[in-house]
């Protein structure tokens, strides 16, 4: 076969890979997905709506893109569960772009983003979100979060300023309210605040955005509060129209639709490895998840929406809500689509300190405080990663400070490699159980030696082996050799220790160090144990254990 026909056939191959197929439909549960459709649809119309004001392109290009990119990310994605639409981290993004090079340039630089993760799928990129560690994922979040809230400083005041950078624009915000105050917003954007996240809290079913937004319209327009609205939403899709950019500046736009690119790719396959951590049967595949994204990002600057990626908060409602498959997704997206048909009028006039205080709220749901504490508690390395990421995400652009989070994620996992290194000759006595281990095989038992660090590197690798432990009823992990651990590998490990006790399968752990017991305590390992006396100093009593325990189930009566 000649080298043309080979890449023909490779190209064709990896195709048909990551088109769809009918097994995408095998988890079809109609009534639960359609409720959970529904559900998310209503939590998505205000989030749409704010992000897409607040990207500056205006609030209708936001419904466009929750409904364009939706529907297509969730038919050829990558993930059952995943919802796709505009995001904080996006507009965050696009507005220096939309300051330099106005709206089509924003719909150009989507395009050329669409393009660049669908040459990202082919290239099997996919795989490469194993190497962002932890730390990195919880600082960057932080980052958006801090950004999105400073964003919504001037709508919530009800003043108009600008400024390119968040912390002087909200400082400018706050000089202009001061010198002529309007509190009708300030009381809109604080009470949707607080009802979102005291519903979130107190009635997690009940969709909080949704219930606020609708109040604060109400009140500001029977009571004449003169607070300033989003104005006109046109009804329907608007007409299909390539958009026009002087070919002159396509040059200009290219590094801004690789950072669009990334950020897409990034969001997306994070949002899609939670979805599946929610949900024991879920496994999504990165590569058509960078494709789903991919052909969203081609449609919806089609229809005037801005780029658009999956959405971590509106894909754990879907999560939450009982969705099994995509049609859960889909009907997120037409949803949408029959309130822009049947209902563009009273959407215009909601009032835009009621979208700021959605968006507060949301950015506030963002930052997880025990996951965050617990990363600043595990060890020095984690920490400094988590908040020099959080601090670049909010001084520079979002790739770049993800690049920094992963330089310095690096330099701690070297220094903290060569500090644990050594040469130790291991005598082949009785405390080497190869040959028992082989035995155990029998009585469904497997045993497990991790040996060296367990970083966020290896740790991934270690989690798809364990995961698909099969035909088993006890999993003994002997950590007496592992020479370092840090906060990714932890959690790793808890995830992993998550999903085979939620697969009936008993874990337990033997000869964990004590300067390591710390940090597993502090990221959630133990916790996913079924019992806390399932630690053992050695693997003798952790084997003896397991013999027990496996006995036990093989002549219960339910077995």
């Amino acid at each position: 076969m000649s080298t043309t026909s080979y890449s023909a056939v490779t190209a064709l191959t990896r195709t048909t890979r990551l088109l769809p197929h009918r097994a995408d439909w095998s988890n079809l549960r109609p009534g639960r997905d359609l409720t959970a459709g529904v559900m998310v649809g209503l939590v998505a119309l205000p989030l749409a709506l704010g992000f897409g004001a607040s990207s500056g392109m205006g609030a209708s290009a936001g419904l466009v893109t929750a409904i364009v990119a939706g529907a297509v990310a969730a038919i050829f994605g990558g993930s059952r569960v995943q919802v796709s639409g505009p995001t904080g981290a996006m507009t965050v993004v696009l507005l220096p772009i939309i300051a330099v090079h106005g709206p089509d340039g924003v719909l150009i630089v989507g395009l050329l983003a669409g393009l660049i993760l669908i040459g990202l799928a082919y290239a099997r990129a996919g795989r490469f979100i194993r190497y962002v560690p932890v730390p990195v994922v919880e600082g960057f979040t932080i980052g958006i979060a801090v950004i999105i809230a400073l964003q919504q400083v001037p709508a919530a005041l009800g003043v108009d300023v600008e400024a390119e950078k968040v912390l002087v624009l909200a400082g400018r915000a706050v000089d202009a309210w001061a010198a002529q105050p309007a509190w009708v917003p300030l009381g809109f954007a604080a009470g949707v605040t607080v009802l979102v996240l005291a519903m979130t809290r107190f009635m997690p079913v009940l969709p909080g955005a949704l219930i606020g937004v609708v109040v604060a319209t109400v009140a500001n327009s029977l009571f004449g509060l003169g607070a300033t609205t989003i104005g006109h939403i046109p009804t329907g899709l608007p007409t299909p129209a390539f958009p026009t950019v002087p070919w002159s500046d396509l040059d200009a736009l290219i590094l801004p639709a690789v950072a669009v690119a990334a950020l897409a790719a990034l969001e997306s396959l994070l949002s899609a490895t939670v979805a599946d951590a929610m949900s024991v049967d879920q496994r999504h595949d990165s590569d058509r998840e960078l494709f789903g994204q991919g052909l969203a990002n081609l449609a919806a600057p089609l229809f005037g929406g801005i780029p658009a990626t999956a959405a971590i908060a509106r894909t754990a409602v879907n999560v939450r809500s009982g969705a099994s498959s995509r049609l859960a997704s889909l009907t997120h997206a037409m949803v949408l689509l029959v309130i822009v048909l049947v209902a563009a009028r009273w959407v215009g006039e909601i009032p835009r300190a009621a979208l700021a205080g959605v968006l507060i709220a949301t950015a506030a749901q963002m930052v997880r405080v025990s996951s965050l504490t617990a990363l600043l508690r595990s060890t020095r390395g984690d920490a400094a990663v988590l908040a020099i990421t959080a601090i670049a995400t909010i001084a520079l652009d979002l790739v770049t400070a993800v690049l920094i989070g992963l330089v310095v994620a690096g330099f701690f996992a070297l220094q903290q490699t060569a500090r644990s290194a050594r040469l130790e000759q291991v005598p082949l006595d009785e405390t080497d159980h190869s040959d028992e281990e082989l035995s155990l095989l029998d009585e469904h038992i497997v045993a497990y030696r991790l040996d060296g660090p367990l970083f966020f590197a290896a740790a991934h690798d270690f989690l798809l082996e364990l995961a698909d432990v099969t035909r088993v009823r006890v999993v003994v992990l002997r950590m007496s050799r592992v020479s370092a651990i840090d906060a990714t590998g932890a959690h790793v490990l808890a995830d992993t220790i998550t999903r085979l006790e939620n697969r009936n399968i008993t874990v337990l752990l033997s000869g964990v160090q004590p300067h390591h017991e710390r940090v597993l305590r502090q990221l959630g390992v133990y916790t996913g144990l079924a019992h806390e006396r399932h630690l053992f100093a050695t693997t003798p009593e952790a084997i003896a254990h397991a013999r027990l325990h496996a006995s036990r189930i093989a002549h219960s009566p339910t077995d």
